[in-house]
């Protein structure tokens, strides 16, 4: 019986540690400007398996917090891209980057953003 009572506390122990390891925080990069990019990016990865985002406009990083058993970081790169917003690993593309409002048109590339950008 005790050994029994051994391996349940040892399977727990082992289950509750293994739940934390998933648990990650890294750091991207995202362009954009203003306090709407910034509404806009964050509300891109309110998904599934992303605990929190808070991105800055003055450093142009995201950190996230979230679960690698649940979301993978391409795919929330590839989510932020899908809104407007250039990530190392996906770009957004030229039809969704021309819709955003033109303070939130940053510099692509090294191309100079198409409209003057003012900052909210």
């Amino acid at each position: 019986m005790k050994s029994l009572r051994f391996s349940l506390v040892a399977l727990l122990a082992f289950l509750g540690s293994a739940a934390f390891a998933q648990s990650k925080t890294d750091s991207i990069k995202v362009a954009g400007n203003c306090g709407m990019c910034k509404k806009r990016i964050e509300a891109a990865v309110k998904v599934e398996g992303v605990t929190s985002a808070e991105w800055s406009a003055k450093t142009k990083m995201l950190t996230l917090n979230y679960d690698a058993s649940k979301i993978k970081l391409d795919d929330v790169q590839r989510k932020i891209a899908d809104v407007g917003h250039d990530t190392p690993k996906f770009k957004a593309t030229e039809a969704v980057y021309t819709k955003l409002p033109g303070c939130c048109k940053y510099d692509r590339e090294g191309q100079p953003a198409k409209t003057p950008a003012a900052h909210h």
